[in-house]
């Protein structure tokens, strides 16, 4: 897996790593009290009409779909279209260790079973993205395949 695919491995350890740091610093990477992300986005979604409903717990909610999506994309395309499953139990495996680190070993972060719902919502779609947007070509490798099946067994329908 890793050999094969060796640019793919670099990428998804990379952003694993950036995960891990977003998720698991003792303070907050992107800054905390009313200066951070979250709130950035709030403020934002304040001036437009329509959205003023939408408060911290949500954009937090989505912020961590969007954290996990590339998780799941990243499993799935090492792990092969074969294995989604895994891929997407990693996820929610990758999540359930962050929030039980959080919980033990990091007195400033909070576990939160949400987390670990929006963090497998994420890498559940970014699998499901991956399995899409290959689809087709999984559907023409599976059809030549059965070609070159269909050509080793009878040799003399090729002409």
């Amino acid at each position: 897996m890793f050999r094969r695919h060796p640019l793919l491995s670099v990428v998804t350890f990379a952003y694993l790593g950036f995960v891990g740091w977003v998720t698991l610093s003792p303070a907050l990477p992107f800054g905390d009290g009313t200066d951070g992300f979250v709130w950035t986005v709030l403020d934002i979604l304040d001036r437009i009409p329509g959205t003023r409903w939408i408060d911290y717990a949500d954009v937090e909610f989505a912020a961590n779909i969007a954290m996990f999506f590339p998780v799941g994309m990243f499993f799935v395309l090492l792990l092969g279209r074969g294995k989604w499953w895994l891929a997407m139990l990693l996820g929610f495996g990758l999540s359930v260790a962050i929030e039980l680190a959080q919980l033990l070993f990091f007195t400033t972060r909070v576990a939160d079973i949400r987390d670990v719902t929006s963090n497998s919502i994420g890498a559940v779609l970014g699998a499901l993205a991956v399995l899409i947007l290959t689809a087709a070509k999984a559907r023409e490798l599976r059809r030549a395949a059965r070609a070159r099946q269909v050509e080793q067994r009878h040799p003399v329908l090729q002409r």
